[in-house]
């Protein structure tokens, strides 16, 4: 009998420093990005959700909230800002974005797989980058409109679709409290032990990418 759920895991590790987070105007941020940011302590995480693909793996087709969420995230640090992501791409998109990344000054730190047997197959494209957080972030948008990433705002869901996963049985397995998102059930697992740069604790570890995220999407029966 297959297994009745599908999990994603993945463990991103990035650099980090000091700068006063008041110093930085985020609404140009915002605007140079097209979208808020989800705000955790100092750190501004812009998601950007390939809903524009019909992703299966082994019959079941996948949410973006579980493995077709693109993101990044920016802190402040060395004056200016350091920022690092997750994109999401089909194998066309890898070098156009690729290209346009490196030209405006974004490192690219790994380019691997998330989900196996995927089809469409998808690769993410992980990115870093430090200095101004606007032309970081002009930046990374260029590298976006390269692909067919939507760049316009998903609308607000009405309401979250149902888990029908027994959610408090897996917080008390996991060890951590989990939250419902796009009808996955998500969890950011942060080292015991905690992650420095320079002597600079990486926190908050999870908007940050610092912290293992596990992913539970029911697909029915369990």
């Amino acid at each position: 009998m297959r297994a009745a759920y599908v999990l994603a895991i993945c463990a991103v590790a990035t650099i980090g420093g000091a700068a006063k987070a008041q110093e930085i105007d985020w609404k140009k941020v915002d605007e140079a990005l097209g979208r808020s940011a989800a705000v955790s302590g100092d750190v501004h995480r812009y998601g950007f959700p390939r809903s524009d693909l019909n992703v299966t793996l082994d019959g079941v087709t996948i949410r973006p909230t579980l493995a077709l969420g693109s993101w990044t995230a920016f802190k402040p640090a060395h004056g200016g800002v350091m920022v690092m992501g997750d994109l999401v791409l089909l194998d066309t998109e890898i070098n156009p974005v690729m290209a346009k990344l490196i030209e405006n000054g974004i490192e690219i730190t790994a380019v691997h797989n998330h989900v196996l047997r995927g089809n469409p197959a998808t690769y993410y494209m992980h990115i870093s980058g430090h200095g101004d957080p606007v032309k970081l972030a002009t930046a990374i948008r260029t590298g976006l409109a390269a692909s067919k990433t939507p760049l316009t705002p998903p609308a607000p869901p009405a309401s979250q679709p149902a888990i029908d996963l027994d959610t408090a049985q897996l917080d008390q397995i996991i060890g951590v409290k989990g939250q419902a998102n796009g009808g996955v059930y998500q969890f950011g697992v942060p080292r015991r032990d905690p992650v420095t740069e320079s002597g600079m604790q990486l926190m908050p570890a999870g908007p940050l990418g610092v912290a293992t995220a596990i992913g539970f999407q029911p697909t029915g029966g369990g």
